[in-house]
């Protein structure tokens, strides 16, 4: 009989409840929810709710919650400038952790927790979830293989999408790197940790261009108010929340293509309307009374907003690949492009269009359609191409002694130096060196 690991959630938003709680209570036969911690009383009430936890079960005080060990593993899902203290702390108490990403912004605690790690000897598995997920996991399988040579260069594009971008990065949580950390790392260090996955080498230099061009005051409209709610373009601008938050969850009308597969219900309940009003269940009245209210409903053009909406790095690895990722939030779908350019062919994926392309020069090319990658693994969708669901379970492989962690905290520091380097790069103006 499989062993159950008891698990506590420090942090119970949208990627500590909706995600890896709720990828975990659906174990049942892995894992057993015995403790939650959140600031957020409301937060709370629905973990309670929807775990059957009792009162003695859930904290609001992330210093009480952590004067001992509540159960065998720890989620820690709050907000990146905690995640550091809270780690290291949880490694003191013995616990094996999932840590969401990134790690931290500032340089100094990514090497304070390696060193933690290395004197306690826990499990820690960072949240890139995308390594684990199906289509990029054939990727890796592809670009392995050696049917396309040795790689020359890659072309990467993380499409933000627009209505994303106004959600989390100008009126949401990550909006202000002084609060959390550069657009480059909370948005791309997924792209950036697959990119030295996919090389295979340490990156070795990084150059970085972009800027925060659109989402500030100098581009609101003339008479436009400050709230969306009073505002006489609430029906027309298309970051307006009216539009993002109850048009939107009435037709999903951005989207590349009909999705036959998603609940339309089990939509207008999940994220980002989930983030926005944490009524149960969401209405349309409450979903508008909710942004009205908060901060979803503020003027993009009016926050306190200061992460770019667009930037371009430029990545040459030790082993000579060179890569070129550009970041821009001007998009009207989500999902990345990237081509694998190499000496015998190449390797394109477009998760928007829903395919991988195999060419080989004079041998022909093949397709591989990422939805019927994913339904060969799993049934339920989940998120991140099944990457969330797939790492959880992972997680679990390594608690059992029965496998080793995809991404450990030594190999997802290195996208985190490549992102404080790109950063340093775009605020100077220099090729920066990553490993100095």
């Amino acid at each position: 009989m499989k062993k159950i690991f008891t698990v506590s959630i420090l942090g119970c938003g949208s990627r500590g409840h909706y995600t890896y709680g709720k990828a975990m209570f659906g174990m049942q036969d892995k894992f057993q929810i015995v403790s939650v911690c959140d600031s957020n009383p409301k937060q709370i009430e629905l973990a309670k709710s929807a775990w059957g936890l009792t009162d003695e079960q859930c904290f609001l005080s992330d210093e009480e919650f952590l004067q001992e060990k509540r159960s065998d593993a720890l989620v820690i899902a709050t907000q990146d400038r905690d995640h550091v203290k809270m780690c290291i702390r949880a490694l003191e108490l013995g616990y094996d952790i999932l840590l969401e990403k990134p790690i931290s912004p500032l340089e100094d605690e990514l090497y304070e927790l390696l060193e933690a790690n290395k004197k306690y000897q826990r499990k820690v598995i960072v949240c890139h979830v995308l390594r684990y997920a199906p289509a990029f996991l054939k990727i890796k399988e592809l670009l392995d293989s050696g049917t396309i040579g040795k790689i020359v260069c890659i072309d990467w594009l993380e499409q933000v999408a627009y209505w994303h971008q106004a959600h989390s990065f100008v009126r949401g949580n990550w909006r202000n790197d002084e609060e959390t950390s550069p657009m480059i790392m909370q948005k791309c260090c997924h792209d950036l940790d697959l990119l030295q996955y996919y090389a295979d080498a340490k990156s070795k230099t990084v150059y970085s261009v972009g800027d925060l061009s659109f989402f500030h005051k100098g581009n609101q409209p003339e008479g436009a108010a400050d709230r969306c709610a009073d505002c006489k373009y609430k029906y027309e601008c298309a970051y307006s929340a009216e539009r993002l938050y109850v048009e939107k969850r009435r037709k999903d009308f951005d989207w590349a293509f009909d999705k036959p597969h998603v609940d339309e219900e089990e939509r207008r309940q999940g994220w980002p309307f989930n983030v926005v009003d944490l009524s149960r269940p969401i209405t349309e009245e409450s979903i508008r009374k909710a942004y009205e209210e908060g901060q979803y409903g503020r003027c993009v053009f009016a926050c306190d907003n200061n992460v770019v909406d667009n930037q371009t790095v430029v990545v040459q690895f030790e082993n000579g690949i060179k890569a070129n990722l550009t970041m821009t939030a001007f998009t009207a779908l989500p999902g990345r492009k990237m081509t694998f350019h190499g000496t015998l062919g190449e390797v394109e994926m477009d998760e928007e269009n829903d395919y991988i392309r195999l060419s080989r020069y004079g041998h022909g090319t093949r397709f591989f359609s990422i939805r019927e990658l994913l339904k060969e693994t799993m049934e339920d969708t989940f998120g991140h191409g099944g990457g969330d669901y797939m790492m959880v379970l992972d997680f679990y492989k390594a608690l059992c002694g029965e496998g080793e962690l995809g991404t450990t905290l030594d190999r997802s520091v290195e996208s985190h130096l490549m992102a404080l380097a790109a950063e340093k790069s775009r605020k100077t103006g220099k090729v920066c060196v990553v490993h100095e």
